[in-house]
Parts: structure tokens; C-alpha cells; sequence
């Protein structure tokens, strides 16, 4: 047996392939970030507002503390006359723990509002594109970017952000009301809170660009995960497979040592901010103590009990928002880097977040027609020409059999029109038969049928239900029995829950093609197109799957690539393809199985 070649393993560093990669700024990542906070609706607003409302009370209730101490300790007041100013106290401490319990779970709502909603919109746009374009991202790469890099986004969302407004506002207005009371602590409050987030960007900076590094390794070891896992058979019968073992866990290893590095720096600016916050509320605590022994004269009056406690609870919540702010300040890193990635893996985001429900209602009935001008078909190499200029007018709810021999490139022609094949000239959908409806959501009513239908690892019921995942049960039985999918599940002791393997593991060929059949009758589609239907079934199950195939298309239009001599006489017209040219050919007679 041949011998494949060693293979070398890539770096983390290597562009994925293919996938478009475009060089996105890091403000450009920002005013991306910034537009997705549309869909946060009102829980980011909350999310805000609740810790600024906190700290406006954490006021009150310092100088609320500061003055009841003050009152005992220098004026004697017994404890009972200051029995309600502790009780104020003691509400504001559940007031602010009821609002910081209420800010964490609005962030974390809009947090997990905003991702929903992107995954959304981006799975919208890799099933409005084809799967075979050239730039299609890798699946692994897809999945990392819409399931990974997407929930990086939490943090930042969710924490970060109300945090930096916090770390915006509050310190400023504490100092701005110390000030009047203490020029000095006031003074001091104002010039070293911003020199805080001054260093904490220069560290920063080293953080986002390791973020990015990493990202971008995660991604690509995805890829090369998904993609080994896929050839694993190949990889086996040529005996790679330990070495291709020895790349993933480099591989692996090379992710763990970046991670490690983003930690590192991390951590890093982290403990910057505490250094220089820890010394702003050694310099408070300095000044109160050395004013109250009377080393420092800086006053024109002379510092109270209650004004020198108030500075000293205030001077750690003065730092405390710059503190949290550092603490999610790599969620910040971590959520531009993932948002380049995305864009790198998928392009770039879709201006507006839409849902995955169909822009055409549900209700909408009716066949579509279809026009083809001038359409000229190639083989995907470019090798060979399949069709040159052909056309074609189907009215809506024709029935049309496409006939000819075998590779001629049927199945090519029904990809192209359900838009999975590149093409050249036009194909329209519709028309004037379904009055100003866009094409775009036309499409959503065109459903195909190929020769290898897909099915997943799950039951049979499960495989039928994707085609409309809230189909009741009775809807499913109803859609297996019209695509005589119950002839042999009823045969089984689980009927249609008998779990299937993945890629129709423990059926038949002519079996996952009627389970695949099943799904279109779940749809309301007004164009219908398959590709040799009924290819692995015998004469008579044959004609009773035409039978009620053809009595859900009454109404609808209807398209079959097909050798079968029967299925191409049951149709109201018939097209060979030949010579790179479609030309019409009078519907066979129904005698014989296939034709040439």
C-alpha cells in the first residue's frame, strides 16, 4: 500500500485556508463592538445604571457611618438616639447589594441577548451563501468562530462595559464631591484616578495583540481538528494517523503556551492598577493620620472625626470601579480580538441583526415559476463545459423531467438553480407570478433533493423534523407515511424514534432517500427539485412513491433529474440535456426503467 508522505505540522501562525482574512483595525473591532449593543435591549441600560445608582448611595452611606461614629466617639451620643441614622445605614447597605445583584444579571442578560442575536445573524448568512463558494470557510473554522469566538463577546458585554462607565463617571463625581469638603483629598482623588487607566492602556496594548494571536490559534486549530476528524479513515489506511496524533497535540500545546501569555499579561495589568490604587489610599490614609497628630497644617480648619473616616471609607471606593475595570480589562482584548476573527473567518458582520425565520410568512402558498436565460454551466475545475447559453421558461406548477445520460451534469443544473453552483446568466425566480415579493425571500420556498441526502446521528422522527423543527408528532407520522418512510420504521420496535448512526448508519440507500423525501413533505415549498428520487426503489414502490409525490405537488412546480423511463413519463414535459445544449424531447412512454 502507498505511503503518503510525512506531513509537516503547520504552524498556529499559518493563514486558514481558504476563508477570506481581512485586516480589520482596532477601532474598526471597537465601532463593531459599539453597534452590537443594539441589541441588548433594555438590559444594558440597566446593567449601567444599576452600579452608578450604588455608588450614589455608597455616598450617602459613608457619610451616614462616618457621621454616627463621629457622634460617639467625639460627642458621646448614646447609641439609641442614633438607632434610625443605623438603620439607614442598613437599608443602604441592602439597597446597594440589591442593585449590584441586578446589575450582574442584566449585564449577563444583554450579554446573552447580543450573542443569540449574532449567532443568529451569522448562521442566517452561511446558509444564505452557497456552500461551495470559493471563500467558504473551513466548517471548523465556522463553528469556532460562531460558538467560540462569539461567546468571547460575553465578558465584554455582560462585565467590561459597565464597568468602564463606572470607571468613567464614578471616581470623577467622588472626587468632584470630596472636593468642596478636602481640597487636598479631593485634589488627590482627581489627578491619580486617570493616571490609572493611562498604564493600565499601555500594558494593554501588549494584551490585545497576544489576544489576537490567540484567537487566531484557536481558530485555526479548529479547522485542523474538524478537518483530520473528516479524513481520520484516510488518515488510517495510509498510516498517518500517529503522526497526525503527534501534530494535534503540538498544536495543542503551542495553543496552551499562547493562552498562558495572554494570562501572564493579564495578570499583569491587574496588579499595575493595584500598585498605584493601593498607594492613592496609603496617600488618603497618610494625610488623615498625620493632619489628625498634627504634622500636617494644610487646612484652614481643623479635620473632623466624621470628615477624616468619611475620606477613609471613601478613598478604597474612590479606586474600587478603576479596580474592576482592570479586572475585566482583558475581556475588552479578548472580545476585539474574536470580533477580528469572525470577520476574518466569515466577513464581515451584517449591518442589521436579523432572525433565522423565514422573510416570507409561513402561509404564503402558491408554485413558483422559473426562468433560466442565457445560463451557461461549467464543471467546478472550469474543465468542461456543461451548458452555453441555455433557457429555459417553467410556468408555476408545471411538472418537468430532466433527462440524459449519466455525469452529462443534471445534478449540476438543479444545484444552480437552487443557488449552490456557480453560474453565468440569469436565474429567476418567481416573476411577475407572486406579485413584488423579493427574490431573496423566494428562495426560501425552494427545497432540493439530492442523490445524497444527509442524515444525522438521532431518530428518524428527529431527521425528519429538521426540515420544520416545530412539527408536531402527527405531522412527522403524516410526512413518513406519505414518503413510505412507515413501511419499514413500523417494522421496527421503535417505530420512528429508532436511533440512526451518522450518515444514515443502518439504512439503505432507497431508505435515507425516502427519509430525505419525508422533510419536503414537512415544507411548504413552491419549487420542488430532485435528483433521481427514486433511484435505489423497485417498480412498484417506485410508482407508489410518484404516486404521492406528484399529489404534493399538485399546485407546485416541480423539477426531477432522473435515468427512470416512469418517473420521466409521469411529467408534463421533458428537457434532455446533451451536447451542452437543454432541448425539449417528447415525455417517454412508461415502459423500461431507465433512459440514456
Amino acid at each position: 500500500m502507498p505511503k503518503l508522505p510525512p506531513t509537516a505540522t503547520p504552524l498556529l501562525d499559518t493563514p486558514p485556508q481558504p476563508g477570506p482574512e481581512p485586516i480589520q483595525s482596532d477601532r474598526q473591532n471597537g465601532k463593531t463592538l459599539s453597534g452590537l449593543r443594539r441589541n441588548s435591549g433594555p438590559w444594558l441600560w440597566a446593567a449601567i445604571a444599576a452600579p452608578l445608582l450604588g455608588g450614589a448611595l455608597l455616598v450617602v452611606q459613608a457619610w451616614t457611618l462616618g457621621g454616627v461614629i463621629g457622634k460617639v466617639i467625639e460627642g458621646g451620643a448614646a447609641i439609641d438616639g442614633l438607632l434610625p441614622a443605623v438603620i439607614v445605614i442598613l437599608c443602604l447597605l441592602l439597597a446597594r447589594a440589591a442593585l449590584a445583584a441586578l446589575g450582574d444579571r442584566a449585564g449577563t442578560a444583554a450579554a446573552e441577548s447580543i450573542k443569540l442575536s449574532l449567532r443568529q445573524a451569522l448562521f442566517a448568512k452561511l446558509l444564505a451563501s452557497s456552500p461551495r463558494e470559493a471563500e467558504q470557510a473551513q466548517s471548523g473554522a465556522a463553528a469556532s468562530a460562531i460558538i467560540d469566538q462569539v461567546e468571547a463577546l460575553d465578558g465584554f458585554f455582560a462585565r467590561y462595559l459597565p464597568a468602564m462607565i463606572q470607571a468613567t463617571l464614578l471616581p470623577l463625581a467622588f472626587g468632584a464631591f470630596i472636593l468642596p469638603l478636602d481640597w487636598l483629598a479631593g485634589l488627590l482623588f482627581l489627578l491619580t484616578a486617570p493616571l490609572i487607566p493611562l498604564f493600565m492602556a499601555l500594558v494593554g496594548w501588549g494584551a490585545q495583540a497576544a489576544t489576537t494571536r490567540q484567537a487566531r490559534a484557536l481558530s485555526l486549530l479548529s479547522g485542523r481538528f474538524a478537518d483530520r476528524l473528516r479524513g481520520l479513515t484516510t488518515l488510517k489506511l495510509f498510516g498517518q494517523a500517529e503522526a497526525e496524533i503527534t501534530g494535534i497535540v503540538a498544536a495543542s500545546d503551542e495553543l496552551r503556551q499562547r493562552t498562558l501569555r495572554v494570562l501572564r499579561i493579564a495578570f499583569l495589568s491587574s496588579a499595575v492598577l493595584e500598585f498605584f490604587a493601593a498607594l492613592g489610599v496609603a496617600g488618603i490614609a497618610l494625610y488623615v493620620g498625620l493632619t489628625f497628630i498634627d504634622f500636617l497644617h494644610l487646612r484652614s480648619t481643623p479635620l473632623t472625626l466624621e470628615l477624616g473616616l468619611f475620606l477613609l471609607l471613601m478613598a478604597p471606593e474612590v479606586y474600587n470601579p478603576l479596580r474592576l475595570l482592570a479586572a475585566h480589562y482583558h475581556d475588552r482584548a479578548s472580545a476585539k480580538a474574536a470580533i477580528g476573527e469572525i470577520e476574518a473567518q466569515l466577513g464581515r458582520l451584517p449591518a442589521e441583526i436579523v432572525s433565522l425565520a423565514p422573510a416570507i410568512p409561513t402561509t404564503t402558498s402558491g408554485a413558483l415559476g422559473l426562468r433560466l436565460a442565457d445560463l451557461t454551466l461549467r464543471t467546478p475545475d472550469q474543465s468542461r463545459l456543461i451548458l452555453e447559453r441555455g433557457s429555459l421558461t417553467i410556468a408555476p406548477g408545471e411538472h418537468i423531467a430532466i433527462v440524459g445520460q449519466s455525469g452529462i451534469g443534471k445534478s449540476t443544473l438543479l444545484e444552480a438553480i437552487a443557488r449552490l453552483r456557480p453560474h453565468e446568466g440569469n436565474i429567476v425566480l418567481g416573476e411577475q407570478w407572486l406579485g413584488d415579493w423579493p427574490e431573496a425571500d423566494l428562495r426560501h420556498r425552494v427545497t432540493m433533493l439530492g442523490q445524497k441526502p444527509r442524515i444525522f446521528a438521532g431518530s428518524m422522527a428527529d431527521n425528519i423534523a429538521l426540515a420544520r423543527p416545530d412539527a408536531s408528532p402527527a405531522a412527522i407520522a403524516r410526512a413518513a407515511e406519505r414518503a413510505q418512510v412507515s413501511i419499514f420504521a413500523d417494522a421496527l420496535p421503535q417505530g420512528l424514534d429508532t436511533q440512526l448512526g451518522e450518515g444514515g448508519l443502518g439504512l439503505s440507500g432507497g431508505q435515507a432517500q425516502r427519509i430525505a423525501l419525508a422533510r419536503i413533505y414537512l415544507r411548504n415549498p413552491g419549487l420542488i427539485l430532485l435528483d433521481e428520487p427514486t433511484a435505489h426503489l423497485d417498480a412498484q414502490l417506485e410508482q407508489e412513491v410518484l404516486d404521492a409525490l406528484l399529489d404534493f405537488a399538485r399546485g407546485r412546480t416541480l423539477i426531477v433529474a432522473t435515468h427512470s423511463l416512469a418517473v420521466a413519463a409521469r411529467m408534463s414535459r421533458a428537457y434532455r440535456l446533451a451536447g451542452e445544449t437543454l432541448l425539449a424531447t417528447p415525455v417517454p412512454a412508461k415502459s423500461g426503467r431507465s433512459v440514456a
